[in-house]
Parts: C-alpha cells; structure tokens; sequence
C-alpha cells in the first residue's frame, strides 16, 4: 500500500521527536513517502498530487486546519486549477485515496469525533491497527459555495459571532499565542460585549425549510460534537452525524438570558437538543442558504475565511473513506 503522510510541522502538539517516531512507525506498515507543509493551502496541493498519482491513502499529521486543506485536495484535484475552480464529482468517493487522522493540533474535532484518542501516539496505533485489519469508516461532509467559490467542511461551519471568534482568535495566534480552550471562552466573552445584539443580520432559506429572519449566528455541523473545551465537548446539535445531513442552529437574540441558558444546554445536556423559542433548528438537511443584509464573518472548520454576504451549504454523502 502507498501512502503519502502530509506533516504539519508547526503543530502545536507534537514535536520533531514525537514526528519521527509516528513517521517510523508509519512507514514499517506501508510505503511512505512523507512531504511538510510549508505556506497555506500547500496540504491540499499535495493531497491532490497524491491523488493523481496514485496513492492509496493520505494520512495527515496535523490539526484541524491541515485536515480541511487535505479533504478538500483529495476532493477537488488540482491540475492547473484552484481547487474552488473545479466541481464536486457524481460519486464523491471514487478513485479517491483512504484518508488516515493522527491529531496534532490544539483541538482535534475532526479526529476526536471518528472516535481517535487525541494523543498523537496512541492515535498512530488506532489507525495502524485500522490498516491491519482493512477497517474504513465512509463519512460525509458539508459543502459551503459562495461568490462562484466553494469549499468541504469536515464537522462544521459558522456565521455571525462564532465566525467572528474565531477571526479573534486568530489574530491572537498571528501574535504568537495559543489558541487554548481558555483564550477561546476569554475572547469570547470580551467580543460578546463589543457585537451587535439589536440589528440581526442574516436569514435562513432552503428547499421545503420555513424561511426565517432575524438570525444572529448560526451554527452549521456536520457531526457531534461541534468542538471542545479541553476535554469537554460542545453539542450544540447532537443529532448530527457523518451519515446524516446536515445540521443547524441558529440564533435569533443575544440577550444574556438567553445566551446564558443555550450555554448551559450544550455544555451539560448532551444528548438533548437545544431549546427555546429563540432558536432556528434543523437536521438532516440536503441543502439550505444563509443571506445577510450586510457582510459577516464566515467559518469552516475553525478557519477563518472572511466576510460573506450569502452562503449555500449542502450535504456531501458519502464522501470520504477513513482509516479508523
């Protein structure tokens, strides 16, 4: 079995030592060729030309942004092309390269949610048990078009405040901090005094979907949990899952009460949907649209992507087989 391993060599929870010793292991089960990422967007450049070539599986050493990068080259092959240029094929998971997870970031949702331990090393012995064994787990994911661009989401997307966390967040990265479960909840509460809570910007619409006004921010999964604080999980949409379409929550005021409450629900209620008459819900959707009367911040999978004014997001099934 060929295998290309993509190392992010600036993951923030492995280190040279730690790197060498998985690629070792790695390489006494399958051919490896091993490549480091250098500049953004370089995963899913070499995800693509793994593809073309031939491998049978990509594996990933990263966090959940490298991840993204590789899924989307595994998906949208690039030959000449930005990877946005070209589109989605009929049967998503043909002739695609098996996809291999070893968590390497600060947060490992994707990971974490196909069931990984989030320690790189033991991660390394559950999919090279996976390999032995012939296991592969077929996952879907979303997919988000805008402005004649478009992108996969492998666990979630966001408009409105989350999306503007995390534009904060990593402008605090950009000034050499972590993002740690604790700067996150910290930047969160500092931006919730400092956003619009009056004048909501967005509306929800989609095939067979009641249109709804007045949203704030709205939570796009593709799985469950959305994220996680430490070792704590956030589900603001349990019923989500990779088999499944996708999965929404929206919301349409700001108020302390209200955010205090929803809080509490995803923080504790795990397996209960979130309620309140303030909240916009779906599940299992194909396909829905979310439109602003003016720019917001938009999210795919914790990477910030600027501000959007429409954004339509469907369900890719079936799209993936991961090693697990």
């Amino acid at each position: 079995m060929r295998a290309m391993l993509l190392v992010n060599p600036k993951a923030t929870t492995t280190n040279a030592r730690t790197r060498d010793v998985l690629i070792r292991a790695l390489g006494a089960a399958v051919e490896l060729s091993v490549e480091e990422t250098g500049y953004r967007g370089h995963a899913a450049t070499l995800a693509a030309t793994a593809r073309a070539k031939g491998f049978d599986v990509v594996a990933v050493l990263g966090g959940d942004g490298t991840i993204n990068e590789t899924v989307n080259g595994l998906l949208n092959p690039v030959d000449g092309h930005d990877v946005h240029d070209i589109p989605p094929a009929d049967d998503p998971s043909s002739g695609r390269p098996g996809l291999i997870v070893i968590p390497g970031g600060s947060a490992n949702v994707f990971a974490r949610s196909l069931g990984l331990p989030n320690d790189p090393v033991e991660a390394t012995g559950a999919v090279l048990e996976a390999l032995r064994e012939g296991r592969r787990r077929t996952v879907g994911l979303g997919h988000a078009l805008w402005e004649g661009e478009s992108r996969y989401f492998t666990f979630c997307a966001g408009m409105g405040y989350d999306a503007e966390v995390v534009r904060a967040v990593e402008g605090l990265r950009g000034t050499g901090r972590k993002a740690t479960p604790a700067r996150y909840v910290n930047t969160a509460l500092r931006h919730y005094l400092a956003t619009d809570k009056r004048h909501a910007p967005m509306t929800l619409t989609g095939p067979g979907i009641p249109a709804a006004d007045g949203v704030f921010m709205a939570i796009i999964s593709n799985t469950s949990p959305w994220t996680y604080l430490g070792a704590k999980p956030v589900t603001p949409t349990p019923w989500a899952s990779f088999e499944t379409g996708l999965d929404l929550l929206g919301l349409r005021r700001m108020g302390p009460v209200q955010i205090a409450g929803l809080i509490r629900q995803i923080l504790t209620e795990s397996d209960a949907v979130p309620s309140g008459r303030h909240l916009v819900q779906l599940h299992d959707e194909a396909e829905f649209t979310l439109a602003a009367d003016r720019p917001v911040a938009f999210q795919l999978d914790g990477d910030y992507l600027g501000e959007r004014e429409s954004v339509t997001f469907r369900s890719t099934p079936n799209a993936l087989q991961v090693l697990v």
